[in-house]
């Protein structure tokens, strides 16, 4: 990224120490304090490379005492200026979220540097969750959302980081998004009887894959399957379909037990927040959420819901380290949850009334 400023340097120093901890094993108090001088650099950074980051943001008379002192953007910002925090020629990956066809969608300028930190850390995340053998891989999505090179939808993006987990991968939907059932039963019949790794947004994993083989009558076996899958809830509370539900579906029609839910957004790429054991989503050592009164923005206590801000220690190509989102969700504890994990742990109830769909698998026909 051009000449690194004593700034950027400072952040790359306490980026790679925080690199270093265990993913979920910092208490929260402890976490916070790795965390907040470098979202207070970033802040910096942003402000000095970015000036429309710095136009918003100026008034902000820091320093800050605690992590939710700081700045942070509403993420229709995305869809409404270009907020990059490098020069174009250093321009690597152009990524944009999902949206509706009748809305903008956010665009996000990654340089080299950015999109390997995203990478890496995504990679420190899952491998908590799915270990480090690289699986045999079924994705519930069509090839043809990589057509565009250097420039990835949502879909693209969460495809192309989670694909570094698996080997042999197999999409099982056509260009048509239609299941190509013989293309599934093939990796059936040849991986059945080990461990495989399934990769879908979840409205499209219920949709086309789960609800496709009650049209059919057909059941598949995958007992040692792994299923990570994400985003598109909305469509399914309006089916009345509950992540209960869900997990004994999918269990049910593949004999897949092993289910993780995660949630994370194209705003803030590789910093996801994965669900334990007991159904709760966590923050990793490189991420944190914050929950503010949609009206007020003041800060929510443990147990009442709010707007979710959601903070990453990872872009310097754009200033997505706090971002406040229109999903609102609950924090349920600190640092106490019986799976063992440290730090914050929460749940997401949906989307801010009247804000647009923008989940992933929800506007597939955008992408």
């Amino acid at each position: 990224m051009g000449d690194i400023t004593p700034t950027l340097q400072q952040y790359l120093n306490l980026f790679e120490e925080l690199l270093q901890a265990p993913v979920y094993a910092l208490p929260q108090i402890d976490k916070e304090a790795q965390l907040k001088p470098i979202i207070e650099l970033l802040h910096n950074h942003h402000q000095f490379h970015c000036q429309e980051y710095n136009n918003i943001t100026h008034q902000f008379d820091g320093p800050a005492k605690a992590l939710d002192d700081l700045p942070f953007l509403a993420v229709r910002l995305f869809k409404q200026l270009k907020l990059s925090s490098i020069a174009s020629h250093e321009v690597f990956k152009v990524l944009q979220s999902s949206g509706t066809t009748s809305q903008t969608p956010a665009t996000l300028f990654l340089d080299r540097a950015t999109s390997a930190r995203q990478s890496k850390v995504l990679v420190k995340i899952m491998q908590q969750s799915i270990g480090k053998q690289r699986l045999p891989m079924l994705i519930i999505d069509s090839p043809a959302v990589l057509d565009k090179k250097n420039q990835y939808s949502a879909r693209g993006a969460g495809i192309q980081g989670l694909a570094f987990f698996g080997r042999d991968l197999t999409y099982a939907l056509d260009e048509n998004m239609q299941p190509n059932w013989p293309v599934i039963e093939a990796f059936v019949e040849r991986y059945g009887k080990q461990p495989v790794l399934i990769f879908g947004f979840t409205f499209m994993v219920w949709c086309y894959f789960l609800q496709g083989l009650v049209e059919r009558g057909k059941a598949l076996s995958l007992p040692q399957g792994i299923l990570l899958h994400s985003g598109g809830w909305k469509k399914l509370e309006d089916q009345k379909v509950d992540n209960e539900q869900f997990k004994k579906t999918l269990d049910n029609l593949c004999g897949i037990s092993q289910c993780y839910n995660f949630y994370g957004m194209a705003e803030q790429v590789g910093s996801v927040f994965v669900e334990c054991e007991d159904g709760h989503l966590h923050c990793p050592v490189f991420a944190d959420v914050i929950t503010r009164d949609p009206y007020s923005l003041k800060i929510c206590g443990i147990g009442q819901q709010g707007l979710v801000q959601s903070i990453s220690a990872l872009p310097t190509s754009y200033p997505g380290h706090s971002i406040l989102t229109e999903d609102l969700g609950t924090i349920l504890g600190i640092d106490d949850c019986t799976c063992g994990r440290k730090g914050k742990y929460f749940s997401i109830q949906g989307r801010l009334p009247k804000t647009e769909i923008r989940g992933c698998s929800d506007t597939h026909n955008a992408s």
